[in-house]
């Protein structure tokens, strides 16, 4: 098998996990989530996303959790910023890296950001050249590249497109988001194999719901062709307000466990990150949707 020696994990429950959960967390708690996914091991961590705080309630303090972090440490902290108003929000607490939000499918970017795709491209020209010329390094998503909650079926030419896009912008890597988890392994498989003759591997990453169970799978076919950077949600917190019965990212501790397995680095403690699991579902009283933590509880 083709399998890489080493995979960065790229924990998003701070942020695209808590931003779909029903409680909110106060930034002191949202703080000490992530300083214990720091003590597990985990090095890039998402912190959170400067966002309308009447949309996105979760999200609000963002600023306040940024003031608490080591910023000049090892670990990245990188935030979601939808416009120039994010990014001076972002630019304002200190940040080193930032992430953009795309979309594969011309219908979900209209009814999530109000814009077509290449509308969303040209809004975040500007936001990219100002974080670049600020030296912060920018990480773009694309979500929908299999499957649309309104379309369906999405065109792999599509998302190699808006990719390429992104990279010429100025993005370090590209996260291609399952958003509504109906892809499948051989999908993953087909879909990474092609837009790697686009785009290097080294940047390009996998980000999985788990809605129909897949999650493991296609992360395993993504390994295949090479791929090494994941993104996951410890416990797998999140879901998907556009697909019913979503039961959000694939789960951190799933992944390495995995990873485990197949005898691939990742340097984190899974016992900890175990711990830190149950700890984060006690406080947001919702169950653990992590099978390797719930199959270790007793």
């Amino acid at each position: 098998m083709n399998l890489p020696d080493q995979v960065k994990i790229v924990e998003v429950g701070p942020r695209d996990g808590l931003q779909n959960e029903d409680q909110h967390l106060t930034f002191n708690q949202r703080v000490r989530f992530i300083n214990m996914l720091e003590a597990c091991g985990l090095q890039n961590i998402e912190a959170g996303s400067f966002v309308r705080p009447d949309r996105v309630p979760q999200m609000a303090g963002t600023e306040q959790v940024i003031s608490q972090l080591n910023l000049e440490g090892e670990t990245h902290f990188p935030v979601l910023v939808p416009n120039t108003k994010g990014l001076e929000d972002a630019l304002a607490c200190g940040v080193k890296e930032i992430a953009i939000f795309a979309a594969a499918s011309e219908t979900f970017s209209q009814k999530n950001i109000n814009c077509s795709i290449e509308e969303s491209i040209r809004r975040f020209t500007r936001v990219v050249n100002t974080a670049l010329h600020q030296g912060i390094r920018v990480r773009g998503y694309i979500s929908c590249v299999m499957g649309c909650p309104y379309e369906g079926n999405i065109s792999s030419n599509t998302v190699i497109e808006t990719a390429i896009k992104l990279i010429d912008l100025g993005c370090y890597e590209i996260s291609l988001g399952d958003t509504i988890g109906t892809g499948t392994p051989l999908q993953t498989f087909e879909l990474m194999e092609k837009i790697q003759k686009n785009i290097p591997r080294q940047q390009l990453a996998v980000h999985f719901h788990d809605t129909y169970g897949q999650a493991l799978a296609n992360i395993f076919s993504a390994l295949q062709t090479g791929i090494s950077v994941i993104d996951a949600s410890v416990a797998g917190l999140g879901g998907c307000p556009y697909a019913r019965g979503a039961s959000g990212n694939v789960a951190t501790e799933d992944v390495v466990f995995m990873l485990n397995g197949l005898g691939i680095h990742h340097g984190i403690d899974l016992e900890k990150l175990i711990s830190a699991g149950r700890i984060i579902c006690e406080q947001l009283k919702r169950p653990i949707m992590s099978r390797v933590n719930l199959a270790t509880q007793f």
